[in-house]
């Protein structure tokens, strides 16, 4: 495969994470992820779509031995550029993984295999690549409530509720993301949308039991005004983000 058009979106997507700005890679999904992955000195960690290695250099604070995996020529020199430099990256394609000869505890893939074309090979390949009984741990901007271009807050002025509208869910689609509305030559990314079915029918057949699902919302607080407190209360009843945790069986 060609490199990914995240090439192009390298520089604004480190900057994202480093900058002092909250993001819900730093506040939502890090915290729930080192709960939940709970890595431990000595662990292999295959980091699968790593990117710049945020969530890579996070696990190797607490010890775990990390493999980072990307297709970005661009964010991989970003994330080697670190000065942490116990962590092996490595450019390939998820759906090929025979370029590593080792096996791992613990699988990541955080935001990435939404981004993926052939999800169902990377399963296939994360089982060839994961230890008997170890576990997959997989993040995905929620597939019921955040397909582009087919779900929007709307506000229902009668009621005054906001609420989430679906235009579609159960079509597989792939979208064109424009990173930056509104500026001329924005870069642009490639997202796949599947339905929940979708997650689950591939990752029985790669041989993975799911044990556990959550499903996590936003705790961002609205600018006081008269919208605020439904606004908030719809935030709280809308999950942005879907984790799976997956066995090899």
């Amino acid at each position: 495969m060609n490199d990914t058009s995240w090439d192009k979106s390298a520089d604004w997507y480190n900057e994202l994470l480093t900058s002092g700005d909250g993001t819900y890679q730093k506040d939502l999904i890090l915290p729930n992820l080192l709960r939940l992955v709970s890595p431990k000195a000595g662990e292999k960690i295959l980091d699968l779509g790593c990117g710049q290695g945020f969530f890579s250099r996070e696990f190797d604070k607490l010890g775990a031995k990390i493999v980072g995996v990307d297709n970005s020529v661009k964010l991989l020199d970003i994330a080697k550029a670190s000065p942490v430099k116990s962590i092996n990256y490595h450019k390939g394609s998820a759906d090929n993984l025979s370029f590593l000869k080792e096996t791992f505890d613990k699988i990541i893939m955080v935001l990435s295999l939404q981004n993926m074309e052939k999800a169902d090979l990377v399963l296939k390949e994360c089982a060839k690549k994961i230890k008997p009984g170890g576990s997959l741990y997989i993040v995905l901007n929620h597939p019921c409530f955040r397909i582009p271009g087919a779900t929007a807050w709307d506000w229902d002025e009668k009621n005054k509720i906001q609420y989430r509208r679906m235009d579609s869910y159960l079509s597989e689609k792939k979208n064109r993301i424009v990173m930056h509305p509104g500026e001329k030559n924005s870069e642009v990314t490639l997202s796949f949308h599947r339905p929940l079915q979708y997650y689950f029918k591939h990752l029985q057949k790669a041989g993975f039991a799911v044990e556990r699902i959550e499903e996590w919302v936003s705790e961002k607080k609205t600018t006081p005004g008269p919208r605020a407190v439904a606004i908030d209360r719809s935030r709280a009843e809308f999950p942005l983000f879907l984790f799976i945790q997956a066995k090899a069986v």
